[in-house]
């Protein structure tokens, strides 16, 4: 073992996260008002924000995110036909779909009903200025027939080139299907596929341990860019949604996982460590998917068979991040502007973010589109987006982190119940070491 590995993966990756966060708002400091600052190295001098901010950690933070994205169709896409045309029972399949859809929506609604509740409490809009220069352009969002229609592919390879992971789903889902129905020849491209899946999982191990220093890269550029004014300002709100995301994480999804599975929510939590420092820093559910399917079947015991499926479809259509970011700035935005929401408007809301988790499932940009929704919904100007988009990015790497742990969860859930869950692994404390060794 080299003497890099003698600190756990957890405990680097946690050292390149608070070293990132000191450096940046170390650099925010130096440049202050200043556009750069120079810094005399003797035969010449470094610009603070074109050499390190604009340069290495750019760089560095953009290679370690596109490297992960590298991985996200190939990972889908083959882990999805293994466990697919390993399926013995062809009504299993859509047991796994019904469960885990019924799960990710159930959660979203409970998610966004915390919310509402919480800031309902807090009040955070109530006596806050509004911004004259406030103004955002709502894109339209496609209606929930279109998103249906466009989940089948025309042409697979375009939408494995686009990353459009509905569609990759969807076609790996049939071809697995394929695969399984097709006899000896299937067999053989089975073991084809068993065996780039292996590769391709020692893969992702290998980037998970170049984690430590993408994620000091996208942290230090982060905290040397953010608008600290924007958060005190709006400080009530902030702290508002951020209690609401670590209730929903820490409350509700332990709840549920031990009521459904009778498993222990600590050791759930601990495992789930990495996957959320990952979601943390990356922003992003798809380019943390490879550490997800990771996490939940070498560190949790979910099956291949079911974690291929609703790891990429929780990815894809599990929000409740955004959802409960959308139920806190209904709330403020509503308060902003003094206008009185009745229940059946709040049990509007409810309904319309918990069905658009799905409806928009896919579309870029699809949070300040869902909440365009909800806004018109309830009659609220949409102008409103404008005033807490300043404050959104560091929000939206929290909201990632609570979306990838409901993936999780409702992974082991539905593994749980199809009998396709290894306690043992999910209660052994070594399992979560794996991951952070290189053969």
């Amino acid at each position: 073992m080299t003497q890099n590995n003698k600190m756990s993966l957890t405990s680097r990756i946690m050292l390149g996260m608070v070293a990132g966060v000191f450096l940046g708002l170390l650099f925010q400091f130096i440049l202050g008002d200043k556009e750069d600052v120079l810094i005399p190295l003797g035969l010449f001098d470094l610009a603070v924000k074109g050499f390190f901010v604009d340069g290495l950690f750019h760089i560095g933070g953009q290679i370690f995110i596109a490297s992960l994205k590298m991985l996200v169709v190939p990972l889908v896409f083959i882990s999805l036909v293994c466990g697919t045309c390993s399926l013995s029972d062809p009504k299993k399949l859509g047991r796994l779909g019904g469960k885990s859809i019924a799960l990710y929506l159930t959660t979203t609604a409970v998610a966004i009903t915390v919310a509402i509740s919480l800031a309902l409490l807090v009040s955070p809009g109530v006596g806050y200025d509004v911004p004259t220069e406030a103004a955002f352009d709502a894109k339209q969002a496609p209606t929930l027939t279109q998103v249906i229609i466009n989940m089948f592919p025309t042409n697979p390879i375009n939408a494995m080139a686009e990353g459009n992971m509905l569609q990759v789903i969807v076609f790996a889902l049939l071809f697995g299907i394929a695969m399984a129905l097709s006899g000896e020849p299937g067999k053989r491209i089975a073991k084809v596929f068993d065996d780039l899946n292996t590769v391709v999982l020692k893969l992702v191990t290998i980037l998970m341990n170049l984690a430590p220093i993408g994620v000091f890269c996208l942290m230090a550029k982060l905290f040397t860019t953010i608008e600290m004014g924007l958060i005190l300002g709006l400080a009530k709100y902030f702290f508002t949604v951020l209690a609401a995301l670590f209730i929903h994480a820490l409350i509700n999804y332990s709840a549920l996982l031990k009521i459904l599975t009778g498993l222990s929510p600590i050791t759930f939590l601990t495992k789930m460590k990495d996957a959320c420092m990952f979601a943390f820093s990356t922003s992003s559910s798809s380019a943390t998917m490879p550490v997800t399917l990771e996490t939940a079947t070498k560190k949790l015991g979910a099956h291949n068979s079911v974690a291929s499926f609703t790891v990429p479809l929780g990815a894809t259509i599990n929000m409740d991040g955004t959802a409960i970011m959308q139920g806190v700035a209904t709330v403020f935005i509503a308060q902003v502007f003094a206008v009185d929401l009745t229940i059946s408007d709040y049990l509007m809301v409810i309904l319309t973010a918990t069905l658009a988790s799905v409806g928009t499932a896919g579309v870029p940009g699809v949070g300040l589109i869902m909440h365009a929704m909800v806004l018109n919904q309830v009659g609220l100007p949409v102008e409103g987006i404008a005033i807490i988009m300043g404050v959104d990015r560091l929000l939206d790497m929290t909201r990632t982190a609570v979306n990838v742990t409901g993936d999780c969860m409702v992974t082991c859930v539905v593994a749980k119940s199809e009998n396709e869950f290894d306690t043992h692994v999910f209660n052994d404390p070594n399992a979560a070491k794996n991951l952070e060794k290189l053969d």
